[in-house]
């Protein structure tokens, strides 16, 4: 009696091919009979089949339904590209990101003309690469790695690695190299940087110096505000003498 139970409420869990068409048309109103149809001869989907040989689907049947309805609707991408994607799912893996189709706010919307706010200062992350993994990466070479180097531009880790600001800072060398700015005239920024810096320890100073427990906290929180700003300004600095120009 138990196993006919559980057979039962499994049978009642699964949906007929109508019910599908209900729940997903509402979202796809092309969707037909024919077209499900279509997508099960092509192996996308596989629903059960009862000893008549009716389909019944269940809600991981139709959410992958909605998937490939979408994808094909909105991205273009052909059966077999969406065929490799629900493979790879299976597997456990990821589908590869896809892209909005529609318009989305513009970043200098978000940030202040699309410059780094706060939140940029107070992220940290774990990455750790290797040298020959920074060089392929970043795409640089191994001289111009060097040459970033000893300039004081790129510093490795204690652990002999390299961090995700050793990585950025490397790529826009290698890009701003492509206009014939060199390591040793990248000497300014690193300069100019530590300017900055010295001068927002200045006004972090008092807040370390707090013995409370909540003193760190207002001391990340105000360097990352204060360096936020300093970044806005040095941009729009160099933007507005541009326009002089």
């Amino acid at each position: 009696m138990a196993a006919s139970t559980a057979a039962t409420g499994g049978s009642a869990a699964l949906l007929n091919i109508g019910q599908v068409l209900e729940i997903l048309r509402p979202d796809f109103p092309g969707v037909t009979i024919p077209k499900i149809r279509f997508l099960e001869d092509k192996g996308l989907i596989k629903p059960q089949r009862t000893p008549a040989g009716y389909r019944k689907f269940s809600h991981a049947d139709v959410e992958r339904l909605r998937y490939i309805l979408r994808v094909q609707r909105d991205h273009y991408l052909p059966l077999k590209v969406i065929g490799e994607h629900l493979d790879a799912m299976d597997r456990g893996m990821e589908p590869p990101p896809l892209q909005p189709v529609v318009p989305t706010v513009p970043e200098v919307v978000l940030a202040a003309d699309g410059m780094p706010g706060k939140e940029s200062f107070q992220r940290r992350d774990d990455l750790r690469v290797s040298r020959r993994e920074l060089i392929k990466i970043a795409e640089v070479s191994e001289e111009l790695l060097t040459e970033l180097e000893q300039h004081g531009l790129v510093t490795a880790l204690r652990t002999g690695h390299y961090d995700t600001d050793a990585l950025v800072i490397a790529r826009a060398a290698r890009e701003l190299g492509e206009y014939g700015i060199e390591p040793r005239h990248l000497r300014s920024f690193r300069t100019a940087a530590d300017r900055e810096v010295g001068l927002i320890e200045q006004v972090v100073m008092p807040h370390r110096r707090a013995s409370d427990a909540a003193a760190s906290a207002r001391a990340e929180e105000t360097a990352s505000e204060v360096a936020a700003l300093a970044v806005r300004l040095h941009a729009t600095l160099i933007k507005a003498g541009l326009r002089r120009r």
